[in-house]
């Protein structure tokens, strides 16, 4: 009997076991959804605690010689550590595609791909972009990491849309990227965008502009975000600047998910950064992002982010005196906020989470 009893009981585990991971994998909405967003979350958790450990340790080792060498490394950011560390970065710049944390950290980009230098900063033709431009480079099929050999100012002409696995490579140069549009990420997969200014994106559209080598099409009039992120996964925005945008920042909407937002300077602006698209939007119940490091600096207003539906980990943020509020929500969000800094503004009636 008591055999029979244990086997039972057994049984019983395992099914409830399998229930339990079936009822996870169906409440699946989204392609590379994760079914268990809290794992995502606590892994962030343990990447920080051991860069601070890492930082603590060779504090105590600096202290008793001279040397600096692994000054670079005592950031306790797991993001800058896992690329800092190496003082050979410039020669090995693929490295930062095993970097990210969070939702977004199965962004790959263009590693494995060609090393792609952008050598001419105009922006002419949206439909026949001149190899060597960025255009040329964003709307390729195969994988790029796509560098700049010198500080550039580049005027978009029209919205700059993406195709998937490219990585946007800013360090070493001061790179602006001002004009119409600005990017859009659309459709598209494995994205990372890491050390350039986007900023004053104005509305564009009413004409033809390219999204691959056999693809042209019409486009209507754009919002003006800074980064558009439409039906898109495995994402990854990371040391960027953003400001003086003509509608949001950087949103996502419409089945966006796998996305991390990191490490980026947002200022100047209104509404700075929307997640998902309405409160009816089923979809967007999928969307799974991740939002660290960052700083919401001087003149923002509101929507940092603003949420609707999802599951957003606002983890480790600064919020700079915001003028109407900072994290809002609607259409049963859920938003794990942890280990954010609030520096509130004088007047009262200006909300942190609203």
């Amino acid at each position: 009997m008591v055999q029979r009893t244990c086997i039972v009981v057994i049984i019983s585990l395992i099914l409830s076991s399998f229930s339990y991971l079936g009822a996870a994998y169906l409440n699946l909405t989204l392609p590379g959804q994760h079914p268990f967003p809290e794992q995502v979350v606590h892994d962030v958790h343990r990447k920080v605690n051991a860069s601070i450990a890492r930082r603590e340790m060779l504090q105590t080792s600096l202290r008793d010689q001279s040397s600096s060498t692994y000054s670079s490394c005592l950031t306790g950011n797991p993001i800058d550590d896992c690329w800092k560390c190496d003082p050979d970065w410039p020669n090995n710049r693929q490295r930062l595609a095993d970097c990210a944390i969070g939702f977004g950290q199965y962004a790959v980009g263009g590693k494995g791909g060609k090393y792609y230098i952008v050598t001419d900063s105009s922006d002419d033709d949206a439909v026949n972009p001149k190899p060597g431009t960025l255009r040329y480079a964003v709307i390729q099929t195969e994988p790029l990491w796509i560098v700049f050999p010198q500080n550039m100012l580049i005027k978009l002409s029209q919205e700059l849309i993406f195709n998937s696995y490219k990585t946007l490579d800013g360090r070493g140069a001061n790179v602006h990227i001002v004009g119409g549009g600005c990017i859009t990420l659309q459709y598209i997969s494995n994205v990372i965008i890491h050390n350039i200014h986007i900023h004053h994106c104005h509305v564009s559209g009413n004409a033809n502009v390219r999204s691959s080598p056999s693809h042209y099409g019409y486009r209507t009039e754009s919002d003006g975000d800074g980064i558009s992120i439409f039906g898109a996964k495995d994402i990854w925005i990371d040391h960027c600047s953003l400001s003086h945008c003509k509608d949001g920042l950087i949103d996502a909407v419409m089945g966006s998910t796998g996305i991390t937002i990191s490490n980026n300077l947002f200022s100047h602006h209104n509404e700075v950064m929307l997640l998902g698209h309405s409160d009816d939007y089923t979809p967007d119940s999928g969307m799974q992002v991740t939002i660290a490091f960052n700083h919401f600096g001087e003149n923002l207003v509101q929507r940092m982010p603003r949420c609707r539906r999802g599951y957003i980990h606002v983890v480790n943020n600064d919020f700079t005196r915001w003028e109407m509020y900072a994290i809002g929500g609607s259409g049963n969000p859920t938003i794990n906020s942890q280990g954010n800094r609030y520096t509130a503004p004088i007047d009262r009636n200006a909300k942190e989470v609203f």
